[in-house]
């Protein structure tokens, strides 16, 4: 039997950026607040991720004089969802978006910083723009959290450095230039110093903390100290309804224990990429039997849309793609298992190209990740596996490095005994080692390399707008994401497709109250973040489309608790 033991006005299942924003906005207006977080550490897959939010006429854009609107927002973002676009949710998105961030800037719950140069990612399209709508968070001393910081989710291991070192996007292009610049070789060394320091004081990583890990650190730690309780291990399993939600049940040390609830409940729990029967159904090339490599935590499952389905709510597969996809690698690691990479960096830098086993180019790879994968999906349509290979000289190789492999002085030799990374000293040579046709790759690098030396791709255009370059080094002329590969030996790593989170979702309104199946809101039950349909309607527009609309519409949510809900007598 459950127990009764806890009273509270809010109870929130999950601690990512979408929770943490849901509970500080009710917590401000005097609500108590209560999240569960079903596995050990809190966080969810905003602490995997860059931590980036995508907020359309935000006052940081506005200081720096860039051009912006609510009618260019509002009709990028409807080109891009076409006929899955929500007016009503994404005018609330848009007509709240800079208003959380400076509540969120004003109150210390984070901090931002503009990245001018980062491009939506279509900028071309009626609306984009080309820099100004997408903020990176502050970095963050994680010994502020004091022992809540070895239950702060850690990132993906194979996007940190030296076994727990974090990576920055500023430091991205020291690590780029360490061995041939003596500023940045410092600045590495710095980040170095500081991180065997921390270990050294008995921290299980580094505890300079940068992207997501950095932004729910500071949310977290603004969170509890204003009293918002926080449980781990402790799944939302249950809620009650009589005709409003009245409370919930949650498995917490052995044992249910059942929670009144004043106001609501609120759904966070990252959506549903590691509920097989769900992606089956949701990702075409899951329902063919096709390859994938999934990134976000373990315990993302669908819990949400499984509560909100008991209590009325339905998933939505209204949208363009189901899921944020992007290109993984597969690292071997030390114990036999394989660690997931996730290619945002490498192929746009010159003198890289990504083919199929053909040999073939299918895209500009100088494109977002999102656009990146249904392409390669397309090329491999008629074949047994969805992959490609990213290919790059040893100039690229030295200065970018390749997936998990980062540049010099990174030694290559472990990357290639584990299998990870494939080579050549000729494309005949890499194309045995990978499986592809040589022909087809020897043809389509002498295509390639004359036009890509004189900054040109007549096949797919690469570094035609503003985000592909954004993507390139711009250091390099005529054209910063291309350059031919020329070098011996060549270098190759195979990759697939992966999602970063689902965009498919839960039915919501503008005020994030879940819907029923006559489209009437229930009362007391709300979802924000990847467990609420996508505001971009499954599509993925610029950098931080996915965590800009988690925190405001937690923000929404928080907001619409504190003003209160018609209350039963």
């Amino acid at each position: 039997m459950s127990q009764r033991i806890h009273q509270v006005d809010v109870l929130i299942a999950g601690t990512g950026a979408a929770g943490f924003a849901t509970a500080l906005t009710a917590r401000r207006a005097g609500l108590s607040v209560l999240m569960v977080e079903k596995e050990p550490q809190f966080g969810g897959t905003t602490a995997y991720s860059a931590g980036v939010i995508w907020i359309p006429m935000n006052h940081h854009a506005e200081a720096e004089g860039l051009a912006d609107s609510r009618d260019a927002a509002l009709a990028y973002m409807a080109h891009q969802a076409g006929n899955y676009h929500d007016r009503a949710r994404a005018e609330a998105f848009v007509d709240t978006a800079a208003e959380m961030v400076r509540t969120f800037e004003d109150e210390g719950w984070a901090r931002f910083a503009l990245a001018p140069t980062w491009a939506d990612y279509h900028p071309h399209d009626p609306g984009g723009v080309d820099g100004g709508r997408s903020l990176v968070p502050g970095q963050y001393d994680g010994r502020r959290l004091g022992d809540w910081f070895s239950k702060l989710r850690a990132p993906l291991q194979t996007m940190m450095g030296l076994g727990g070192m974090m990576v920055g996007r500023t430091d991205i292009p020291h690590v780029f230039a360490m061995a041939r610049a003596p500023r940045s070789a410092l600045h590495v060394a710095g980040m170095a110093l500081r991180y065997y320091r921390d270990r050294a004081a008995g921290h299980p990583r580094g505890t300079r903390l940068m992207n997501g890990n950095a932004l729910i650190a500071q949310m977290a730690e603004r969170a509890l100290d204003m009293g918002v309780e926080l449980w781990l291990e402790s799944p939302l399993v249950a809620i009650e309804r009589d005709g409003r939600v009245t409370g919930a049940t949650v498995e917490r040390s052995g044992s249910a224990q059942r929670i009144e609830v004043a106001r609501a409940v609120v759904l966070a729990s990252g959506g549903f990429p590691r509920a097989a029967e769900r992606t089956g159904a949701a990702y075409r090339h899951l329902a063919a039997n096709k390859n994938h490599v999934t990134l976000p935590p373990p315990g993302n499952t669908g819990d949400g849309a499984r509560l909100a389905e008991e209590m009325g709510g339905r998933l939505s597969l209204d949208v363009v793609h189901p899921a944020a996809w992007t290109p993984v690698s597969q690292v071997p690691q030390p114990d036999g298992s394989l660690a997931p990479y996730p290619h945002f960096i490498d192929r746009g830098k010159p003198g890289y190209i990504a083919v199929d086993k053909r040999g073939k180019r299918f895209v500009s790879e100088a494109a977002s990740y999102h656009t990146f994968v249904p392409a390669m999906m397309a090329a491999c349509e008629d074949d047994a596996e969805i992959a490609a290979w990213v290919i790059c000289d040893r100039r690229a190789l030295r200065r970018y490095g390749l997936g998990a492999l980062g540049p010099a002085p990174v030694r290559v030799a472990p990357f290639l005994r584990s299998g990870y990374v494939k080579t050549g000293q000729t494309l005949d040579e890499l194309a045995a080692a990978c499986g592809i046709d040589a022909a087809g790759l020897k043809d389509t690098v002498a295509r390639f390399n004359p036009a890509a030396a004189k900054g040109e791709d007549p096949e797919f255009g690469r570094g035609g707008d503003a985000y592909q370059v954004f993507n390139g080094d711009p250091a390099h002329r005529p054209n910063p994401s291309l350059g031919p590969l020329q070098h011996a030996p060549f270098y190759a790593v195979k990759v697939e497709p992966g999602e970063l989170g689902t965009f498919a979702g839960i039915a919501t309104d503008a005020s994030a109250r879940v819907l029923d199946g006559d489209g009437a809101p229930i009362p007391g039950l709300y979802a924000v973040g990847n467990d609420a349909l996508s505001v971009m309607g499954g599509a993925y527009p610029g950098a931080g489309i996915t965590i800009g609309p988690a925190m405001t519409f937690g923000y929404i949510a928080g907001r619409h608790l504190a003003g209160g809900e018609p209350q039963p007598d």
